[in-house]
């Protein structure tokens, strides 16, 4: 039973449970003071009674030692009888105003016939209910009773009991009541919190442009209750981000795919189609079977190419792998002077201008990744350029990083494709063919291979002209020759 009663309790709400915990401590309350209250109540009146009893006796013990017993009569209901007492015995004179049953009597006179002061009992006398008992000696071997009916007193305490069980009971159901209420509404915010978390259940976090426009809003409930709202709503200002977030990488996921899978298909087909010009034709001359075999590893060649780009990136999203980078002391002027020389030598239609400020940058990197990134943003400059284009490489050494800018005058980038220059497969002019405009890869191998260094790259410049900046950190122990 009293498991079942406390499951039924734990079932219930909060609010029910703080009220029906502050009516269970409000009930103890009262019952302490109601009890205290009586008691101090029954002890006033039996003093009362008892102070009126002694006044009486100083009469009637006046009485008794002129005429032997009391002939003054006693108040209604009340009992005077006079004991002689000797050797333990009591033996009533009469006439005396006693009850039937007055054994009470008698044993009291016995019990202060060995004692020094007056006694003071309550008993109760079979037929007449209880009584307060005084002895008191009127004279050696005589005492006096007196017996004073409780019924009044009892009466006051019950009906200050009736009046304690009503008043309590309407003081505690109002509180209840009243508690009830105030508990629901200072509970209102942690109600509106438990609708929106039910709101985020049945929200579909599985589409990618999932959102929680779902907030906690409201003033009540105090510092506690607006510090947890704040924090809620803090969290769901983090899922909200993160669904972003995640939304976002899906679509650039999907759309990575697919990009990669255009760009792999091309060359594929390629390949099937000289392949199955072979398969026909296998008889032609010489020459024509040369030309088909170069464009076939023409093909496979640039899918190799963007094989390895691809795998390239992949290890360098790792997160678990080590960065695919071969550390040493180089010299990044010394690379931008090797960077220059092979561009000059592929795009001479590009005037190109270096400016190194010092003659060594010492750093510790990886060259040959280093030495990737240089070609891969000079290469840009090229292919998004007209002929005559002129292209500019500067290198600037500060206290903790070094930077290099390849700039061209060319028509510049959108600011419509800013934000997605460095994304993968992405390509500003989407007319372009595949042989000029390449895969769509440099500028992310750029980017992901510059951050994996440590550093930084950014799209700078004013429309006409295009700034790519590479900033890296100089570690330690770094170096710089000034020519």
């Amino acid at each position: 039973m009293i498991r079942r009663w406390w499951r039924a309790y734990r079932g219930l709400r909060l609010g029910t449970r703080l009220a029906l915990g502050l009516g269970v401590l409000s009930l103890v309350v009262f019952a302490v003071v109601g009890t205290v209250l009586t008691a101090y109540m029954r002890d006033y009146l039996e003093r009362q009674l008892a102070d009126q009893m002694k006044l009486v006796q100083v009469v009637q013990s006046k009485d008794a030692a002129a005429h032997g017993t009391v002939r003054r009569k006693p108040y209604y209901g009340w009992y005077t009888a006079v004991y002689d007492v000797s050797g333990g015995s009591a033996d009533l004179r009469t006439p005396a105003e006693v009850p039937a049953d007055s054994r009470a009597l008698t044993a009291l006179a016995q019990t202060m016939a060995r004692s020094d002061e007056d006694i003071t009992r309550t008993v109760r006398i079979d037929g007449h209910g209880p009584y307060l008992l005084r002895a008191c000696e009127v004279e050696p071997g005589v005492v006096l009773v007196s017996a004073a009916p409780m019924g009044d007193v009892e009466d006051t305490v019950e009906q200050l009991i009736t009046v304690q069980v009503i008043a309590f009971g309407l003081v505690l159901l109002a509180l209840v009541v009243s508690g009830r209420r105030m508990l629901r509404r200072g509970l209102k915010p942690l109600s509106d919190m438990a609708s929106t978390a039910h709101g985020i259940a049945s929200h579909d976090l599985s589409e990618s442009a999932a959102r929680l426009p779902l907030r906690v809003d409201g003033r009540d409930g105090g510092q506690e209750v607006a510090e947890l709202r704040t924090a809620f709503n803090t969290m769901l200002e983090h899922i909200d981000d993160a669904l972003a977030v995640r939304a976002e990488a899906e679509q650039r996921l999907r759309r990575f795919v697919a990009d990669a899978s255009h760009e792999l298909r091309t060359p594929l087909m390629s390949v099937r189609g000289y392949a199955d010009l072979f398969q026909y034709a296998a008889a032609n001359e010489p020459g024509e079977r040369e030309r088909h075999l170069a464009r076939l590893r023409a093909e496979a060649a640039r899918m190799g190419v963007l094989l390895d780009d691809l795998l390239l990136l992949a290890r360098l999203d790792a997160a678990e792998v080590e960065a695919p980078l071969r550390w040493e002391d180089a010299d990044l002027t010394e690379l931008v002077r090797q960077a220059a020389d092979a561009f000059r030598a592929g795009h001479p239609e590009h005037p190109l201008t270096v400016t190194a400020g010092p003659a060594a940058v010492k750093l510790r990197m990886d060259p040959q990744r280093i030495r990737q990134v240089l070609d891969n943003l000079l290469t840009n400059a090229a292919v998004h350029t007209p002929p005559g284009t002129k292209v500019a490489v500067t290198v600037a050494a500060a206290d903790d990083r070094v930077t290099v800018a390849v700039a061209d005058t060319g028509p510049g980038v959108p600011a419509a494709d800013r934000e997605r220059i460095f994304d993968r497969f992405y390509r500003v002019d989407k007319a372009r063919s595949r042989d000029r405009g390449g895969s769509g890869l440099g500028l992310a191998v750029a980017g992901s291979l510059v951050r994996a260094h440590g550093g930084t790259i950014g799209l700078g410049g004013e429309p006409g002209t295009t700034v790519f900046t590479v900033t890296l950190p100089a570690a330690a122990g770094w170096s710089v020759e000034v020519g």
